[in-house]
């Protein structure tokens, strides 16, 4: 191309030579005419010599240019035609326009112009490509080979081809690379701790010259446990387990969901209880102590959803396996006095405390908050309830606060009030809930350093950061009956608070535990013997739980349209009406569903907004908790929910009726 320039610039200055010699023959031609004539006579001769070899240039450049493109050409197709790697063309449909003898040899097949790609190479899809990917590759599996396909699309130009664009292919081999990742994942060590669960309440209801005979084996089954996945086992303590291994043995364990669960439950060796574990695998870590933080936290999850379960994290992801076992309840109350002890202290060195519970607030959600508000109370400090708006689950115990208490609705701030109070070195103490985003108030969480978590329910992968404080006991029946205990230690024992604090917490147990009926155990009894006490009138109570005729009416309908599924133990019904108490009918129509002879489970769908709205409820042999954490959810055993956004009825029961299929095949 410089040659050229050259040659353009070396043309332009000769003009200007022949315009110069011009100008003087014609100033010559005034002076002497004769001599300006040979001039004129001079300068055609040049005028054409310079046209003649431009000309030749103009030929000799141009037989360059195409002895210059016919070389590279050449060059080219002998570069393409003996390409060390699978190069291929295809259409945009699939249809094979080229292929070179590399190719041919990969498939073992030759003849296969105007073919289908798809039918030479089955894995290979072309929607990937026409789907405009922006790594320009994809990866094929064929005869037991890894490939890296790369590609690029081609416009044809050509006029008389019907071929508007080309997609080049070529096929690199990464079948050595791909083994050698696989190996590298294969060999990546996982950290698993294991820890038994009821190891208090197993040996104390075991006789003693038996309990030696069951340590061992729960040692034999751990240790043939490990040995089956070539790991390494070390008992570090009297209950708890730690097991290396490596990550080619995880697939397995999950795909048959840690039935090392199940073999452990199954002891029988003079066990009165049966022995449950619970087992946390941390799983890609950057290194030996990242996998055993992620397995720290995984066993914290797993003991927090209730135990008998394992959790396996991977990074950010978590996955669940078992629990489908009730919580044990826990006979001692240490743990109860220490937190009392602990909130005591908090309570005194804050200035101002705020309780909130979940968004949509139940009976046991207020009932909780007005717990500890009395405690707050009681050391003299400033208290307040975060609360947004009553709605149909708490409003007799509402409108019974406002009408018979008003001097108490100025501890009810709204979220926003709250907000704009709370200061960094306040204390947050949230209750029945352990999710930040289903709080009241969020942000709170964000302004106050001090949180203190009071929860009933089994532990999710969404958590609340660093609290300074966590009381969550699964197998508690209520958040009410966590506060109760709390305040008898808080106080000294001697439970000093208001009739209708005590009648708010009493309504709370009673409505997670359907009136005595569901998930009780005799610390339960214990709770309300101590509210029954502090002066609650169990037929206030009652009061509280009346409903009007309408929501009678609506429960019957949802009841009536029910229909029975999963092998004819789950019913399933819903309200195709958006009300205003939804969510109460929904779940009071499930809990009716379960009076029906052979139903276990029931689940009732209802609208809200631009949601439906899922309450599960269960008799203890089928957990609606897995069912409904599979769409999102969670919950307990045998009270459960969920919400899908952006979905009609119709396919909210379909998507139900899927994960309940799913789950009962997994317990096959």
């Amino acid at each position: 191309m410089s040659e050229k320039k050259g040659f353009k610039f070396l043309n332009f200055d000769n003009k200007i030579y022949l315009f110069i010699i011009g100008i003087f023959v014609a100033i010559l031609f005034f002076y002497e005419p004769i001599i300006a004539g040979i001039g004129i006579l001079v300068l055609a001769y040049l005028i054409f010599n310079h046209w003649n070899n431009v000309q030749i240039r103009k030929v000799e450049w141009t037989e360059y240019i195409e002895g210059l493109m016919d070389e590279f050409d050449s060059a080219t197709k002998h570069a393409v035609l003996n390409l060390p790697l699978p190069f291929m063309m295809v259409e945009l449909d699939g249809k094979i326009s080229w292929y070179n003898p590399k190719f041919s040899e990969m498939v073992e097949r030759k003849d296969i112009l105007e073919q289908n790609i798809s039918d030479i190479v089955p894995l290979f899809n072309m929607k990937e490509i026409t789907n405009e990917k922006k790594d320009k590759s994809i990866d094929v599996v064929f005869k037991d080979r890894n490939y890296k396909v790369l590609y690029n699309i081609v416009k044809v130009n050509k006029k008389n081809s019907d071929k508007e664009y080309l997609v080049m292919l070529y096929w690199l081999d990464n079948t050595t690379l791909t083994i050698l990742k696989q190996k590298y994942n294969d060999e990546k060590m996982n950290i698993c701790l294991i820890e038994v669960d009821n190891y208090d309440e197993v040996m104390r209801d075991t006789e003693e010259a038996k309990r030696p005979i069951l340590l061992a084996e729960i040692d034999k089954r751990l240790n043939s446990f490990a040995s089956s996945i070539n790991g390494f086992i070390r008992k570090y303590e009297s209950d708890k387990y730690l097991i290396i291994f490596e990550n080619s043995h995880l697939e397995d364990l999950e795909s048959k969901k840690f039935n090392v669960l199940d073999d452990i439950r199954n002891i029988d060796k003079g066990n009165k209880t049966p022995v449950t574990l619970s087992m946390g695998v941390g799983v890609n870590g950057k290194n030996p102590a990242q996998s055993y933080d992620f397995a720290r936290a995984a066993i914290d999850i797993a003991l927090g959803r209730g135990g008998d379960q394992s959790v396996v994290k991977k990074i950010e992801k978590l996955s669940f396996y078992g629990g489908k076992s009730k919580a044990v309840e826990k006979r001692t109350k240490v743990k109860a006095r220490v937190i009392a002890h602990a909130l005591r202290q908090l309570v005194v060195q804050t200035d101002k405390v705020f309780i909130m519970g979940h968004q949509n607030p139940d009976m046991d959600s207020l009932g909780a908050a007005i717990g500890v508000l009395a405690a707050v109370k009681h050391k003299k400090k400033e208290g307040y309830i975060v609360l947004k708006e009553s709605n149909p689950s708490i409003k007799n115990l509402y409108n019974k606060l406002k009408e018979e208490h008003p001097e108490y609705m100025d501890y009810i701030i709204s979220p926003e009030e709250a907000v704009d109070m709370a200061e960094s070195d306040s204390l947050c103490v949230v209750v029945d809930i352990h999710r930040p985003k289903s709080t009241e108030a969020p942000e709170l969480l964000e302004i106050i350093d001090k949180v203190v978590l009071i929860d009933h329910h089994r532990r999710g992968a969404e958590f609340i950061e660093n609290p300074v404080l966590v009381y969550l006991e699964p197998y508690a029946s209520s958040t009410c009956e966590l506060i109760t205990e709390i305040l008898y230690y808080y106080m000294n024992e001697k439970m000093e608070i208001e009739k209708f604090e005590a009648e708010a917490l009493l309504s709370g147990i009673s409505v997670d535990t359907k009136s005595f009926t569901f998930k009780t155990g005799v610390r339960t009894f214990e709770a309300a013997s101590m509210l029954r006490r502090a002066g609650a009138d169990t037929t206030a109570v009652r009061l509280l739980f009346q409903d009007d005729l309408d929501t009678f009416i609506a429960k019957a309908k949802v009841v009536e349209r029910a229909k029975v599924v999963g092998r004819g133990k789950i019913a399933i019904s819903y309200m195709d009406v958006d009300k205003d108490d939804s969510i109460l009918i929904a779940a009071q129509s499930a809990d009716d569903l379960l009076n029906i002879n052979g139903i276990s489970a029931s689940f009732v769908l209802v609208p809200t907004g631009d949601r439906i709205h899922i309450s599960g409820r269960s008799l203890g042999n089928i957990s609606v908790q897995l069912i409904l954490e599979k769409l999102g959810g969670g919950g307990h055993l045998t009270v459960a929910g969920a919400q899908l956004d952006n979905i009609d009825i119709d396919d909210a029961k379909l998507k139900l009726e899927e994960v309940i299929n799913e789950f009962l095949k997994e317990g096959e």
